[in-house]
């Protein structure tokens, strides 16, 4: 096993409950290694969707993805404010510079004017009897999406953009030492 570093290049896969590759960000570096969660830093990086659909992202992007939770959230760094994509996922394991996790359909969106929405509850219904998920996995995920909510309430520091701006400086500097080198 290796251990993981600040810097680090890393690819991010998203599957399926079926194990089927949903979607995969060509690039994220490491901004930070918390006990529960990492850090993760990109801009401008390619996503390509399980159909071959490909295009490359806008805006910066501060990802954080737990160990043993049940989401991950993506603060998306727009000119207008943070807007955050929060998915309903499984913890990610790690394998050969990739990051892996599983994709359970239900989004919490945070848009900047701190409003929120939950997104894709057909899909999550539809997916969950097409794939036949158990009662303890609907409870980690719908756990998971009430943690969430409540993470964003009490103000969380995931939440906060004066963090997520000095990570997406961290990211910035990291870049520029990758082009001296």
């Amino acid at each position: 096993m290796y251990k993981i570093c600040v810097g680090d290049k890393y690819r991010i896969m998203c599957y399926k409950h079926d194990k089927k590759v949903h979607r995969e960000w060509q690039e994220a570096i490491v901004l930070d290694i918390k006990k529960d969660y990492i850090v993760f830093g990109n801009k401008k990086t390619l996503v390509t969707r399980s159909e071959g659909i490909s295009w490359k992202t806008k805006e910066p992007a501060i990802m954080y993805y737990f160990r043993n939770r049940w989401y991950n959230v993506i603060a998306q760094l727009k000119k207008g404010g943070i807007s955050y994509y929060c998915n309903i996922a499984s913890p990610f394991i790690l394998e050969e510079q990739t990051l892996k996790y599983i994709d359970y359909d239900l989004d919490l969106r945070i848009f900047p004017d701190g409003e929120y929405k939950v997104l894709d509850r057909l899909e999550y219904q539809y997916h969950q009897k097409l794939m036949s998920y158990s009662n303890n996995l609907k409870e980690a995920i719908e756990n998971g999406l009430d943690e969430l909510i409540a993470l964003y309430k009490s103000k969380s520091i995931i939440f906060d953009a004066k963090a997520n701006y000095e990570y997406q400086k961290l990211y910035e500097q990291l870049k520029a030492l990758e082009l001296e080198n």
